[in-house]
């Protein structure tokens, strides 16, 4: 503000006030002209400013309220806060006034709180001043502190004993896994593909066929991961924790990217590199009628394994109601797409190293044996690709359909309380888990009428007579606007679990309160 200006309130018709800097020159003849709170309209205003040449900041004066003491004395706080903060006992507790609340869990009844002024006034009963009950919190501070040390050193060597003697705790629900579902699907490929690795190995010992060899690379790399899929299987059923409070499912995804790499970086690249140093160094083949018989029973094999991919798909595709197409392209479940595709490129991967054998068979030139691994190591690379891209989409942090967003969207638009819905996100967890966030408007009429009905209409109109000074008012309104609240925590309770009620796949829910 310049030196020698003042501050002139000019009440206007906005819900804002105005202030008016008028230099000293023009307050002498501004004073005797100008009300002390004239009511101006936006024209005659700026005419009057205008004439007298005066600088105007407008400005909008928002009121703050200081609260204190009176204010918070009303706060509520529980029975753990009291004790903790104000180093108390439940005995001390036991006289003072009680108050039932709303808990915010669905599935617990109300709790029982105090007034902090009560548990204030008893605080400094029992310690008899503030300056006692500072060092008692300071004390135990440093108990607290100790004990937390040593639940840290216990906690080291529980698992140092653990580490030594082996985890004992039964994994009962895992060992379930693997007799159904993906884990059965899993166990039966890492059998057979076990097999064919050995037998294909022997073949290509007797034969020094490239494509043989790219074979038993091929099965060597379906069993690493798909027991490396095993193993995501295991850790993804493990329950939630203090750390993980989502749980492990994200696991099988980790799994089968880290198949995917392996299929990658162990069957493409060395199934290119025998194919490329077989075109550089040919050698000639020794009979190949091992071979055929050994690559005939892999082709019954994988055919197997593969068959009960595709009805382990078909089974989880009618369940979600989705096509086998869409349940394949949205990694709905890793461990069994990666079975099925390493399956199937392991049947087509046998048949293109028969056709490649036979024609260096029937022709004599090694070169085609040699194409027939490089034509594997492009199978397998493909392969990869898809498993890598469709796992690491799901890992980001993919979104359900639209059709179903839609349908959540809906249910919450259509319940009388909620005006509007914003910011909407649905976000698939893995293994068939949807997190569900949005932001809700809610119609404040209707939360209103909703705790006006369960009330007694007399006794209110009664509180209200009894309304005199504005402290009395003070005490209505905080009483019944936390009630209101309280309402409101109920109704986006009972949203959630009508939610999740009707959409089971949906695990967790945040509704925000705009």
């Amino acid at each position: 503000t310049p030196a020698g200006a003042r501050m002139i309130p000019i009440l206007v018709k906005r819900p804002w006030y105005v202030f008016c800097r008028v230099s000293l020159q023009h307050r002498a003849s501004l004073s005797h002209r100008l009300p002390r709170t004239p009511q101006l309209s936006g024209g005659a205003l700026y005419d009057l400013i205008r004439k007298w040449s005066c600088r105007c900041a407008v400005r909008a004066v928002l009121k703050k309220r200081e609260y204190g003491s009176k204010y918070t004395q009303n706060n509520f706080i529980t029975a753990v806060r009291a004790m903790n903060e104000f180093c108390l006992k439940p005995s001390d507790l036991e006289q003072l006034r009680k108050i039932r609340r709303r808990s915010p869990h669905d599935d617990t009844e109300a709790f029982t709180v105090f007034l902090r002024s009560d548990v204030e006034a008893k605080a400094l009963d029992v310690w008899g001043s503030p300056e006692a009950l500072a060092r008692e919190r300071k004390l135990r501070k440093v108990v607290e502190q100790e004990y937390q040390e040593n639940i840290y050193r216990n906690q080291q060597l529980l698992k140092e004993y653990k580490d030594f003697w082996g985890n004992t705790k039964p994994r009962s629900n895992v060992r379930a896994t693997f007799l159904q579902g993906p884990g059965k699907v899993v166990m039966v490929a890492i059998c057979i593909n076990g097999l064919n690795f050995f037998f294909k190995l022997l073949a290509w010992v007797y034969t020094g066929s490239a494509s043989m060899f790219s074979e038993a690379i091929h099965s060597l790399a379906d069993t690493c991961n798909q027991a490396l899929l095993a193993l995501g299987i295991s850790q993804s059923v493990r329950n939630p924790d203090a750390v993980h409070p989502y749980g492990f499912s994200n696991m099988r995804y980790i799994a089968s990217l880290i198949s995917g790499v392996g299929i990658f970086m162990m069957g493409a690249g060395l199934s290119w590199y025998h194919g490329i140093m077989g075109l550089l160094h040919p050698q000639q083949m020794e009979s190949l009628l091992w071979a055929y018989c050994i690559l005939a029973g892999s082709l019954v094999s994988e055919g197997a394994t593969l068959l009960v991919a595709i009805n382990e798909i078909k089974k989880s595709a009618r369940e979600h109601g989705i096509s086998f197409y869409e349940y394949v392209m949205q990694s709905r479940d890793p461990s069994t797409n990666v079975v099925l595709l390493e399956d199937a490129a392991a049947v087509l991967g046998v048949i293109m190293a028969a056709s490649c054998m036979g024609l260096t068979s029937l022709t004599g030139n090694p070169y085609y044996d040699s194409l027939g691994s490089l034509g594997v190591g492009t199978l397998l690379g493909a392969v990869s690709a898809f498993l890598i891209y469709t796992n690491t989409e799901a890992l980001i942090g993919r979104s359900i359909q639209a059709e179903h967003v839609q349908k959540l969207t809906e249910f919450l638009e259509n319940d009388p309380a909620v005006r509007a819905i914003h910011d909407v996100k649905a976000t698939d967890l893995g293994l068939s888990k949807v997190r569900f966030k949005a932001e809700v408007d809610f119609d404040g009429r209707v939360v209103t009428r909703s705790y006006l009905e369960k009330q007694d209409i007399d006794q209110i109109l009664n509180e209200i007579q009894l309304v005199k000074t504005s402290e009395d008012l003070e005490n209505f309104m905080l009483k019944h606007g936390e009630n209101i609240i309280d309402t409101l925590g109920a109704e986006v309770d009972r949203l959630e679990k009508e939610l999740k009620q009707r959409n089971p796949e949906v695990r967790h829910v945040d509704l925000e309160i705009l």
